[in-house]
C-alpha cells in the first residue's frame, strides 16, 4: 500500500458514483466513524482513531490472524487496545471485519457484533459500543481496557499464556498455539508504571510473540508531552531487552507492513514499534493539539475534516459501498482458511494425542480436571497450629498438583508467602538461558506487584487458572487489575498473607488495617479469611470451582490453632461465608461473638469463659462476608437471629462494614488506627486483642439487653 499523506481521495466521476483508492476509503471510514459517533455522544476522544486508522486498518485487513466467523477460535491473534479511551477505533475494526457476535459461550453465526446502528449509539445507556472496551460485552474485545497500563500488561499475560500452552500441548508436526499478541498502547500507557513494569518482565522472558504499536503522538490531556514526559522510550525499551522499530509517518501503510513482518521474525525478543502520528489528522485547527483528545470536534471543524478527506461533508455514520467487503476480502477471507486448518489439525491431534486432547478440551471448557482435590487431605487438631499461609502452602501444591493448567507466583515473597510450586515436574517459567522452561508453573513476577496482577489477567484470559501471592497490605499496588478481574468475571486468585498487626515488628507500613474493608466493598470479589488450618482446606475447596469471578485468599503470619472438630463445628460450613462454629446450650442465645481469620480463636477462649460462667453464648466464623450474603435469608437468620442484638465483633482490621452485623447495639473490637512496630503479642494487648477485652464488651452487652 502506498502512503496516505497527504492527498484527498474523494472524487466522483461522469456518473456520480465515487471513484477512490479502496484502502483509503476503509481507513477514512474509520476516522469518519470515530468523529461522527464522538460528536453525537458529545464525548468521546476523535484524535487517536483518525491518527491510528492506517496502521489499524493494515494490522487487522492484512496481517492478524483472525477468524470473525469465529472470535472464539483458540488460536487467533489477540489484539489489544491498552488505549482504550481510542475505543472507537477497535469499534469500527469489529463492525468492519464482521465479527459475529458470541453469547454464552457460542458464537452466534447470524447476528454481527456490532452494527451501524450499535456505532451510531456509541456511550449510551445499554448500548454495545461503551466509552471503554469491555470484555464480554462486545465481542471482539479481548480485554477490558481503560485504566491506562492494564491492557499493556494484560498483553503481556497472553503471550505467556501462548508460550506455555505451546510448551505443554504443540507437538511435532501439531503446533497448535502460536498466536501473536498485538497491543496498540499511547503516551499514557508509557508514562504510567504498571506498562514499564510488564516491558521489563516481558523482555526478561525473551517473548518474541509480543508486538506493541506505541502511537507517539506528544499529545495528552493537558498538552504536549514535553511538560512531564521528555526521556528515549527507544532507548529505554531497549534496555529492557526489547526489539524497537520506528515508523516515521503513521500513513506510511507500507512502511508498517514491513515493521510487522520484522516483528514476527524477531522470535527471541518481544517487539515495540513506536509510530510516529499526528493526533487528530485531517482536523484544519485541532490536529496534533489536545483539542483532538478528548472531546468532541465539533459540527465545523468535522465538516472542514471531511472536506480534507475528500468526503461527503453533509453525512454522519457514512460506509462507502464496498468498504466492509474489501476489508473482510483480508481479514475474514484468511482467518477463516487459517481456523480450518487448526480445527482440522485439532481432529488430527486428537487422534495422535488423545490424553493431550481431551485435557484441552477441559481447558477451552473453563472445567476442572477430574479429582483436582483428590489429595487435599484435613488437618489434625493442634493447639500450637499452623500459620494459615503454611496449611495454604500444603493445600496449594495438593490442588495444582492435579490441576495442570494452575501456574502463578509471588512478586518475589513465594518464601515468605509459601505459594511455590514444589511437587516433581512443576518448574520454572523462564527461557531456556536463564535455567528454565516455558512449560514451568512457578512464575517469577519479581518485586512488580502492579503487573502481576494485570499479568494475571491477561492469563486468565488465556484459559489458563492464574494465582499470585503477595503480602496483603501490597494487594494496594494491584487495587487496578483486581478490579478489573472483577469486572471482567475471571477466576484469578489473589493469595494474600501477613494480613494483620500480627505481623508484628515490621510495622505499620506492613500492617494491613483498611485492606479488608476495600476488598469487601469491592463487587463482584470473593474474600475469604480463615480462621484455621482446616478453615483453609475449605476456602480451597471452595475457590477453586468458582469460575466467575476473582477470589482473595487473606493468610496470616503467625501461627493458628487449628480447633478441635470434633469440639466445634465442622470448617465444611465456610462455603456458606459464615456458620455457627458453637453454642454453650440449646435454645436462644443471649449474645454472639463473631471474628474472622486469627481472631476466631480469640473469641473461642471467651466463648469457653462465658459458657463456665453460664452465659449462653454463641461463636460464628465469619470467614467470607460475599458468601454468607449469598446465602437465603432463612439460613442468614439461624447464624445471627434478628432478635439477639447482644453482639461483638472481632477483626484486627478497619470497622467498616461490620455495622451490617452488630447493629446499632452491638460493639466491634477493631483498629482504629494504623498499628506500630513491636512483637504480636504486645500489639494484641495495646491495641485490645484479648480475651479479657472480649469479656469486657460481651458482659456490657448482656447489661445493656
Amino acid at each position: 500500500m502506498r502512503s496516505l499523506f497527504p492527498c484527498p481521495v474523494w472524487a466522483p466521476d461522469g456518473a456520480g458514483n465515487a471513484r477512490a483508492d479502496i484502502d483509503t476509503l476503509c481507513i477514512n471510514t474509520i476516522r469518519t466513524l470515530a468523529m461522527d459517533a464522538v460528536q453525537k455522544a458529545n464525548s468521546g476522544h476523535p484524535g487517536t482513531p483518525m491518527a491510528l486508522a492506517p496502521p489499524a486498518y493494515a494490522l487487522w485487513r492484512e496481517v492478524l490472524n483472525y477468524d470473525p466467523a469465529n472470535p472464539l477460535w483458540p488460536n487467533r491473534d489477540r489484539f489489544v487496545l491498552s488505549i482504550g479511551h481510542a475505543s472507537m477505533l477497535l469499534y469500527s475494526l469489529i463492525y468492519l471485519s464482521g465479527i459475529r457476535d458470541v453469547k454464552d459461550g457460542r458464537v452466534l453465526a447470524d447476528r454481527p457484533s456490532l452494527t451501524l446502528a450499535d456505532i451510531e449509539q456509541f456511550r449510551q445507556l445499554d448500548s454495545r459500543t461503551p466509552g471503554h472496551p469491555e470484555y464480554g460485552h462486545t465481542a471482539g474485545v479481548e480485554t477490558t481496557t481503560g485504566p491506562l497500563g492494564q491492557g499493556c500488561g494484560n498483553s503481556v499475560g497472553m503471550a505467556i499464556a501462548q508460550k506455555w500452552l505451546a510448551a505443554h500441548f504443540n507437538k511435532p508436526g501439531f503446533d497448535l498455539f502460536t498466536y501473536h499478541t498485538y497491543t496498540f498502547c499511547g503516551d499514557g500507557d508509557n508514562m504510567e508504571g504498571v506498562s514499564s513494569e510488564a516491558a521489563s518482565i516481558a523482555g526478561h522472558l525473551k517473548l518474541g510473540n509480543l508486538t506493541w504499536i506505541y502511537d507517539s503522538n506528544h499529545i495528552s490531556i493537558e498538552g504536549n508531552t514535553r511538560i512531564a514526559f521528555t526521556e528515549s522510550v527507544h532507548k529505554r525499551f531497549e534496555a529492557y531487552g526489547w526489539h524497537v522499530l520506528e515508523l516515521k509517518d503513521a500513513n506510511d501503510t507500507g512502511d508498517f507492513r514491513r515493521l510487522l513482518a520484522e516483528a514476527k521474525a524477531e522470535t527471541s525478543r518481544p517487539t515495540l514499534i513506536i509510530v510516529h502520528s499526528i493526533i487528530g489528522w485531517g482536523s484544519p485547527h485541532k490536529a496534533g493539539t489536545a483539542a483532538a483528545h478528548g472531546s468532541p470536534l465539533g459540527v465545523e471543524e468535522i465538516r472542514e475534516t471531511k472536506k480534507f478527506y475528500g468526503w461527503p461533508e453533509d453525512r454522519s455514520f457514512y460506509v462507502p459501498e464496498g468498504v466492509p467487503e474489501h476489508f473482510q476480502q483480508g481479514i475474514a477471507t484468511r482467518g477463516a482458511a487459517a481456523s480450518r486448518a487448526w480445527y482440522d489439525l485439532l481432529a488430527r491431534y486428537r487422534t495422535a494425542h488423545p490424553d493431550l486432547a481431551a485435557e484441552l478440551d477441559l481447558i477451552l471448557a473453563g472445567k476442572l480436571p477430574e479429582g483436582w482435590d483428590r489429595q487435599i487431605s484435613d488437618f489434625p487438631t493442634d493447639a500450637k497450629g499452623l500459620a494459615s499461609r503454611a496449611s495454604s502452602a500444603t493445600v496449594l501444591n495438593q490442588v495444582a498438583a492435579s490441576y495442570p493448567w494452575m501456574i502463578g507466583g509471588s512478586a518475589d515473597l513465594s518464601p515468605s508467602t509459601k505459594t511455590h510450586l514444589t511437587f516433581d515436574g512443576a518448574g520454572d517459567f523462564q527461557p531456556p538461558q536463564w535455567g528454565g522452561t516455558y512449560g514451568g508453573r512457578n512464575l517469577h513476577f519479581g518485586v512488580r506487584e502492579h503487573a502481576m496482577g494485570s499479568i494475571c489477567n491477561g492469563l486468565a484470559l488465556s484459559y489458563l487458572r492464574p494465582y499470585c501471592s503477595g503480602f496483603f497490605i501490597f494487594s494496594d499496588y494491584m487495587k487496578p487489575p483486581i478490579r478489573l478481574a472483577a469486572l471482567m468475571k475471571l477466576p484469578v486468585l489473589y493469595i494474600f498473607t501477613h494480613d494483620s498487626i500480627g505481623v508484628g515488628e515490621d510495622g505499620p507500613t506492613h500492617q494491613p488495617v483498611e485492606q479488608l474493608a476495600q476488598l469487601r466493598a469491592t463487587p463482584g470479589v470473593t474474600l475469604i479469611r480463615p480462621a484455621d488450618a482446616n478453615e483453609v482446606v475449605e476456602a480451597w475447596r471452595t475457590l477453586v470451582p468458582l469460575h466467575d469471578r476473582p477470589t482473595v485468599l487473606v493468610l496470616t503470619r503467625q501461627n493458628l490453632p487449628t480447633i478441635c472438630r470434633k469440639t466445634y463445628a465442622p470448617a465444611s460450613g465456610l462455603a456458606k461465608g459464615a456458620y455457627v462454629l458453637a453454642d454453650s446450650s440449646a435454645g436462644t442465645p443471649d449474645v454472639i461473638l463473631m471474628a474472622t481469620g486469627s481472631e476466631v480463636g480469640l473469641i473461642v477462649k471467651a466463648f469457653e469463659q462465658l459458657r463456665a460462667e453460664g452465659v449462653r453464648a454463641r461463636i460464628v466464623s465469619m470467614p467470607s462476608w460475599d458468601l454468607f450474603e449469598a446465602q437465603p435469608q432463612s439460613y442468614r437468620d439461624s447464624v445471627l437471629p434478628p432478635d439477639v442484638t447482644a453482639r461483638v465483633a472481632v477483626e484486627q482490621a478497619a470497622r467498616l462494614g461490620w455495622e451490617r452485623y452488630v447493629g446499632l447495639r452491638g460493639a466491634t473490637i477493631v483498629m482504629h488506627t494504623f498499628g506500630a512496630s513491636a512483637p504480636a503479642d504486645e500489639l494484641e494487648v495495646r491495641f485490645g486483642f484479648t480475651v479479657e477485652a472480649v469479656m469486657t464488651e460481651a458482659r456490657r452487652q448482656l447489661a445493656a439487653r
